[in-house]
C-alpha cells in the first residue's frame, strides 16, 4: 500500500549541469568521480541518470515542469524562477491531483 504523493521536479538538463559546473560536484557523489570539462561531464552524466530514471519519473502523481512555469512567466531560461514561484506550482499541481483522486472516490 503506498502513501504519499510523488512529483517530478522537471528541470531541463542543460540547467541543471550549469548549476552544477557553477558550484562544482563535491556535493554531487554520482557526478563528482569526472574529470574534465564540468558542464560536459555532468550534462553526460545526468543524461545517463534520466534515461535510466525515465519510467520512474514519468509514474509520478505529479510533474511540475520549469520550462512550463517560465514560460507562463514569459522567460525563456529557467535559472530566473524563484524557489516561490517554483513551490506554488507544486502546491497547485498537488491541489490538482488530490483533487481528481477524491473525484474518482466519489
Amino acid at each position: 500500500m503506498r502513501k504519499g504523493l510523488t512529483i517530478w521536479l522537471d528541470v531541463p538538463l542543460d540547467a541543471l549541469a550549469r548549476r552544477i559546473a557553477a558550484v562544482g560536484t563535491a556535493s554531487r557523489p554520482l557526478l563528482h568521480q569526472e574529470s574534465g570539462d564540468p558542464y560536459a561531464k555532468a550534462y553526460a552524466k545526468l543524461t545517463a541518470l534520466f534515461e535510466q530514471r525515465m519510467d520512474s519519473y514519468a509514474n509520478a502523481d505529479a510533474r511540475v515542469s520549469l520550462e512550463n512555469i517560465a514560460l507562463k512567466q514569459g522567460h525563456n531560461d529557467v535559472n530566473v524562477l524563484t524557489p516561490s514561484a517554483i513551490a506554488i506550482e507544486a502546491l497547485l499541481k498537488m491541489e490538482s491531483f488530490l483533487t481528481e483522486k477524491a473525484m474518482v472516490r466519489n
